[in-house]
């Protein structure tokens, strides 16, 4: 069984984007332990293979980090080695945002603000049904910026969805600039402490502390949903990117793969 190590999930992120030769490499990597920590000690993945009905729901509502899900579904047997060589290639469904085509993923994300809604409804519904489900949806800073978040923050408190878990990769930047320079947003703890969420603000690639803080938030005797904000590093783990949000748009290239690469190697030794 994978103990989804980041390092490994991070040389997948790598593998696919060079064989695609896409981009969106560096707001993969920020939420990589996120991902980590919730496939490894929280999702409740029913009988663990991809068509379990009973598992819980993990939206993840920022569509274009989809690699570092890809890469955890690559631990669990959900997809292939030649699902990872052919990204972007002839024949695959492996787009590169988030699709709901793709057995695994529960929502087609590329257009940022949608997908927490869904993830929304999927809490809803569970909690409607009585199934014990929950639902884990990410979200980026940046796609805070589109107001169909709010309205679906809103409406989650309004019908007390105690089974909705919201995490922001708080990584400080959007596509094309800082969070702050753009629309300054801050403090997020404190806007979804107003909406009537249960909060909380800490390092997003602290394992252990993502996985204490989530375990205390789904254990609290509380109505209201809960929300993490997961304080990241754009492009953490490789020390060329981080923090460079060039590696938004951009592709790898031989040499900037192979020394990517090498520098996974020496953080193994």
């Amino acid at each position: 069984m994978s103990n989804f190590d980041p390092r490994k999930l991070r040389k997948t992120v790598l593998e696919m984007a060079y064989a695609g030769s896409t981009v969106h490499i560096a707001c993969a990597f920020s939420i990589i332990e996120i991902l980590a920590v919730l496939y490894r000690s929280h999702l409740n993945l029913g009988d663990r293979t991809v068509d379990a009905q009973d598992r819980d729901f993990l939206v993840l509502s920022k569509g274009h980090g989809v690699m570092a899900q890809y890469a955890c579904m690559r631990e669990l047997g959900w997809l292939k080695d030649k699902d990872i060589s052919n990204y972007f290639g002839d024949g695959t469904l492996l787009k590169g945002l988030s699709d709901g085509h793709v057995p695994g993923l529960e929502v087609t994300s590329g257009s940022l603000g949608h997908g927490l809604s869904v993830g929304v409804g999927l809490a809803l519904a569970a909690k409607r049904k009585g199934t014990g489900q929950r639902c884990f949806a990410i979200v980026g800073d940046g796609e805070l910026n589109e107001g169909a978040i709010w309205e679906a923050m809103l409406f989650a408190a309004q019908v007390e969805l105690s089974n909705l878990l919201i995490i922001v990769d708080a990584n400080g930047f959007q596509a094309m600039g800082r969070i702050d320079e753009i629309i300054r947003l801050e403090s997020i703890a404190d806007k979804f402490k107003s909406f009537g969420f249960e909060t909380r603000d800490i390092d997003g690639h602290d394992q252990d502390l993502l996985t204490r803080t989530i375990d205390e938030l789904m254990r609290l005797n509380s109505p209201a949903p809960r929300a993490l904000v997961a304080r990241t590093i754009k492009g953490q783990g490789i020390s060329f990117m981080a923090n460079d949000n060039r590696w938004h748009y951009t592709r790898l290239s031989p040499e900037s793969y192979a020394k990517a690469l090498a520098e996974l190697e020496e953080q193994g030794k």
